[in-house]
């Protein structure tokens, strides 16, 4: 019993070696992909056609906003008023009824002075895969400007360039505490999936007809 114990025991500890030796490399690889590719600082952003705004609910469970909502939608403002964009894709979630990323974000872009017709919704954002492809099968978008925080920049500037878009990033302001020591370890795992996806050759939800922005 002792040596089956010790067999078990040496098998458990390869396994979690070999899952955090994944880990690590998948996020090595999505992080080192993006280094010059991402922008905090708003001046040296490249002007770009199109902006890809990422989506998220506005609302934690608790009520309280979300903060990685608030922040991207600061970012996508302060890039349309340094005219950094002409036209801004929100992409996001709109799977059930009563919920609507897309939605949500134009109308508080737009109560920050982005022009409705300057906004273009994506109800079939529901995870970066469909966004960043739907960008380039639905929306015609080559060359993009992603809009989130940077880790998610990151993982999406990975999945686009993979997809034949050209990408940069600019990178929302961060959020820190409890809830983003949460979002940071799924986002470990979340880069993982990218390369399964790929392996896979995993397709989005939905595509549908062109969507022109002109």
């Amino acid at each position: 019993m002792k040596k089956k114990s010790k067999k078990v025991l040496r098998f458990a500890v390869s396994l979690i070696l070999a899952i955090l030796i994944v880990v690590v490399l998948c996020n090595s690889l999505i992080y080192s992909n993006a280094k010059a590719k991402t922008y905090s600082n708003i001046d040296l952003v490249p002007k770009k056609k199109v902006g890809l705004l990422l989506g998220t609910n506005k609302f934690l469970k608790n009520g309280n906003i979300n903060l990685y909502y608030k922040y991207r939608v600061e970012a996508a403002v302060n890039l349309f008023r340094k005219g950094k964009l002409k036209y801004i894709i929100v992409s996001g979630d709109n799977g059930a009824k009563g919920y609507d990323e897309p939605t949500q974000f134009k109308e508080d872009l737009i109560k920050r002075g982005v022009p409705a017709n300057r906004i273009f919704l994506d109800y079939a954002g529901f995870r970066t895969l469909d966004s960043v492809v739907r960008a380039k099968e639905v929306f015609d978008q080559d060359d993009i400007l992603i809009v989130s925080q940077k880790f998610h920049n990151e993982r999406a500037i990975y999945l686009a360039e993979h997809k034949g878009l050209v990408a940069a990033g600019y990178n929302a302001k961060d959020v820190h505490g409890r809830l983003g020591m949460k979002v940071k370890i799924r986002e470990y795992l979340a880069r993982v999936k990218v390369f399964v996806d790929i392996v896979f050759r995993v397709k989005p939800k939905y595509l549908g007809e062109k969507i022109e922005i002109k």
